[in-house]
């Protein structure tokens, strides 16, 4: 039986992942991903609580919080897919929304 700690060392490695594609990338698809790295490593640590305690709330929180994920994806993606079709590029720093 693998205990507690072990998925926390994991999630914790997963989160830090996550932090560190969201500050170096500069392409808004990796960094999208990146997000969802960080959300899979919280949902983790989620899990693995709610196992320990033998309470299923924790897993019904993390299938909301995976629902609400998957919209975010899809809208997400669809505002970087409007983003290239105007600039014809995903690069963070070539995009200026906000200059005339």
């Amino acid at each position: 039986m693998i205990i507690t700690s072990w998925y926390l060392a994991l999630s914790a490695v997963l989160f830090s992942i996550g932090v560190i594609g969201v500050l170096t990338r500069k392409n808004a698809i990796v960094i999208l991903m990146s997000v969802e790295i960080m959300l899979n490593a919280v949902n983790l640590t989620l899990v693995s609580f709610s196992a320990e305690m033998g309470d299923v709330h924790g897993q019904i929180i993390v299938f909301f919080s995976l629902c609400v994920a998957a919209a975010e994806v899809a809208v997400g993606l669809a505002i970087i897919i409007a983003i290239y079709r105007n600039n014809l590029t995903v690069d963070i720093s070539k995009i200026n929304l906000l200059r005339w």
